[in-house]
Parts: structure tokens; C-alpha cells; sequence
């Protein structure tokens, strides 16, 4: 396979997930606040910054926000590299580059995909939209991994996608779980135990669709160390980070196959990367929750970098 065709591929998983953890961050973020516990996660400011920082656009010291500029900005605008249109947009023209490697029914779903988001009016975006379009999005994306499980080879194709679906998993759900350990530092003051209790957990378990499954997995409601352990550490929760990880080796040693791999192979960085995970503990992140959260996303730079060196440079 050329090495153009599969950086399409892996990249097309990429955005395909990219968007879906963009859109359905937005509607959770958006709706729940309207039942927060406390003013400041009422606070349209607050939830507009918050949805800011997941894409990388946030300033703490910007004036005040307007609602609809920022919910057209990562929704729709086709000037801004992180938007949910952007997203699709390329990965449609990364599926129109490998083509000859995927199903009919699969072009099909991500054509119908980029023109449903395409035509989406702004208008109605903006004003009464965002439910339906960030709903629409997500099932979209469901529709899409569908068919990438029900109707592609379980070959080298399927590992290039999947790596790159489980890569932008694995880093947006970490990047959600920042996000949204800073709402929870914000937000002090409204409970006893502040940080541990906040309701952003709730929200951050809704946004990773954890919520139900971690209320039966412990049995209460959710706190700080149960929703870390849950979201980074259990290999059972299909958006846990430790999941993911899980996955991305299982993918790559369809792709590389050696037994022995060299230190500074990413296969080597991904092996690694799992049992340093397998053997943590929620209390060890829990002291440092921020320092581990950006030793992960730094980690999983590293390995998305290395595998484009590895195998995708043409």
C-alpha cells in the first residue's frame, strides 16, 4: 500500500471521530448546564469558555463571548481548522483519496454525512439548531463505524482506520476530561468536598456516553476518583483511555508484526504506554491530576507523530 493512501485512511478515521467527540461535547456541555447546581455552571460565559478550551481556541482573558459567533465558529465556520464542518469536510476528501480501499456503503454514509453538514443553515444553527445538528453528527459518525466494522476486510485497511479512530478517542477523551477538571476548579465553592463532588463529573461522564454504565459499575453517584478510574483506567468502558490504548496495539501489530521491535519503534511506545496504564491506580492520578493528564496527551502526540514517521511519510 502507498504510504499516501494509508495516511488517508488513518487520518480519515481521525476526523471522523474528531468530530463526533466536538459535536457531542457541545450539546452536553450546552443542555446540562441549564440544570447545574450552581450559577457559575449556569453561566453562558462559563459553558461557552468551556466548549472554547476542548478545541484549543480558549482565552481566559478574552472580552465576553458572544453565544452565537462561538457556536457558528466550532460548529460551522469554514475558516476555523477545529470546526465540526472542517472535520467532516476532510474526512470526505481523505475517503475521496483512498477510495479503491473502502465499501460502496461506507463512501456512500460519509458523502451523506459531508452534505448534511454542509447544508446545515447557519441561521438555524445558531439560533435553535444545535440539538438537532450535534445529534444528527453523532449518529452520523455512529452510522460511519458501522460500517467500517459491518462492511470492510479485517485487514490492514480496517487497523489504519481503527488506529486513527483509537488515537483521536484516546485524545479527545483526555482532552475532555482537562476540560473539564478545569470547569471543576471554576467552579469551587457550591459543595462540601469541592473538586471530588463537583457536578462537572456528571457532565464529563454525559459527554464520554459513560454516565449510565458508570452509575452501574459503582453504584453511586459519580465522584472525582470513580469518573477518573472509569474514563482512564477500566479496559471495559469502550471511551476509557485504557481501552483505547488496548485497541491502537491490538491495530498496530496487524501492521507490524515483528515480534522483536526496536526501542524507538512506536510499537514499542504503544506497549509501553499499556502496561504503564495497566498498573496505574486512581489514587496515584488523583494526586497529580493534571500533570498525568498532560503527560497523556503529550504521550499520545508522540505516538501519532512517530507513526506518520514510521509508515505515512511519502
Amino acid at each position: 500500500m502507498l504510504a499516501r493512501v494509508a495516511d488517508n485512511l488513518f487520518w480519515m478515521g481521525r476526523y471522523i471521530e474528531r468530530a463526533e467527540h466536538t459535536a457531542r461535547f457541545m450539546n452536553v456541555n450546552y443542555f446540562t448546564s441549564l440544570d447545574a447546581p450552581n450559577k457559575l455552571s449556569q453561566s453562558r460565559q462559563f459553558v461557552l469558555q468551556s466548549i472554547l478550551s476542548l478545541v484549543g481556541d480558549d482565552d481566559d482573558n478574552a472580552a465576553r463571548l458572544n453565544e452565537e459567533e462561538v457556536l457558528y465558529n466550532v460548529g460551522l465556520n469554514p475558516d476555523k481548522g477545529y470546526s465540526i464542518l472542517n472535520c467532516v469536510k476532510y474526512a470526505r476528501e481523505n475517503a475521496n483519496s483512498s477510495r479503491d480501499c473502502i465499501s460502496s456503503e461506507f463512501y456512500e454514509s460519509i458523502n451523506k454525512f459531508y452534505h448534511f453538514v454542509m447544508n446545515f443553515p447557519k441561521v438555524t444553527f445558531v439560533k435553535s439548531g444545535l440539538h438537532d445538528f450535534t445529534t444528527h453528527v453523532a449518529e452520523h459518525t455512529a452510522i460511519l463505524r458501522g460500517k467500517i466494522r459491518g462492511t470492510l476486510l479485517h485487514d490492514e485497511i480496517y487497523a489504519l482506520i481503527m488506529l486513527g479512530i483509537n488515537i483521536e478517542r484516546a485524545t479527545q477523551v483526555t482532552r475532555i476530561i482537562k476540560t473539564k477538571f478545569e470547569d471543576a476548579e471554576k467552579a469551587l465553592g457550591s459543595y462540601s468536598k469541592p473538586i471530588q463532588n463537583s457536578y462537572e463529573w456528571t457532565t464529563l461522564l454525559k459527554c464520554c456516553e459513560s454516565y449510565d454504565m458508570n452509575r452501574r459499575f459503582y453504584k453511586k453517584v459519580p465522584e472525582q476518583i470513580t469518573t477518573l478510574e472509569f474514563l482512564i483506567l477500566n479496559p471495559e468502558c469502550p471511551r476509557s483511555v485504557m481501552n483505547s490504548l488496548n485497541q491502537i496495539e491490538k491495530h498496530i501489530s496487524t501492521i507490524d508484526n515483528k515480534k522483536m521491535r526496536d526501542k524507538t519503534s512506536v510499537s514499542f511506545l504503544i506497549g509501553k504506554m499499556c502496561c504503564n496504564y495497566k498498573f496505574k491506580t486512581a489514587e496515584e492520578i488523583q494526586k497529580n491530576v493534571g500533570g498525568f493528564i498532560q503527560t497523556t496527551l503529550d504521550s499520545l502526540v508522540e505516538i501519532g507523530e512517530k507513526l506518520e514517521k514510521e509508515y505515512f511519510y511519502y
